[in-house]
């Protein structure tokens, strides 16, 4: 039996009730390109995700029935560990540090453009490592990838520590210098997720939610097996 086309395309739920929000948040993230289903309210995201599983959940923080950090934790008890994206209109930090204590990846402030959510997006979607960039960049010995991953592992709790602490005193040249030197062993080792939140981050280093990203993906580098590039 054929596969369309679009199953290799990454599952999205908007989870949003406001139509135009809703709109923009579908064609936006359509266009990444992506499969994009749209719920309206906290049981209808449930209902959803019970259905059928999704690669990434985008999530209104306030809905007619609740808020999007009570719609992940009941997920989550229900044993659904979809990562999920938080958006809203708020700029209250109280807003934002209850979303992501909830286990939201990043919180989105809305109105935002089309490429800010794409990076965002991709920033969740992309593989933790990149076979077939560590192989082009290492002249296709997969060996030497193997090798030079674990190495990566081993330098980078310490390049975490070094950044948690320049970061907790204000020091963004220190934090920029970290993050220069983990851009080029990102790339050769094909550290993808790794890469883009480096990349994210290095236009204002202090800046707190791409901060907790690239320690969340620095973690995930670290939780994961590298693997042999094949």
């Amino acid at each position: 039996m054929n596969q369309s086309p679009n199953d290799a395309l990454p599952r999205l739920l908007v989870v949003e009730d406001d139509p135009v929000s809703a709109a923009f948040l579908r064609e936006a993230a359509s266009a990444l390109p992506a499969m994009v289903e749209c719920a309206g309210c906290l049981q209808a995201a449930t209902d959803a995700c019970k259905r059928h599983p999704f690669d990434l959940l985008l999530v209104d923080a306030n809905l007619p029935d609740g808020r999007g950090d009570d719609l992940l934790r009941a997920l989550r008890a229900d044993g659904i560990e979809t990562p999920a994206l938080a958006h809203t209109a708020d700029s209250d930090a109280h807003t934002r540090s209850r979303l992501l204590e909830a286990g939201f990846r990043e919180v989105l402030r809305k109105p935002m453009s089309a490429a800010e959510l794409h990076a965002a997006l991709r920033m969740q979607l992309q593989p933790c490592w990149d076979d077939a960039g560590a192989l082009a960049a290492l002249g296709g010995n997969p060996d030497h990838v193997a090798a030079l991953r674990v190495l990566l592992r081993q330098e980078l709790p310490g390049q975490r520590q070094r950044i948690a602490e320049a970061a907790r005193v204000r020091d963004a040249a220190a934090v920029s210098a970290e993050l220069h030197r983990l851009a080029a062993s990102c790339g050769f080792v094909g550290a993808a997720r790794l890469g883009e939140a480096v990349r994210r981050l290095r236009p204002d280093p202090l800046q707190p939610a791409r901060l907790q990203a690239l320690q969340d993906c620095i973690d995930a580098v670290l939780g994961t097996s590298s693997g042999r590039a094949a």
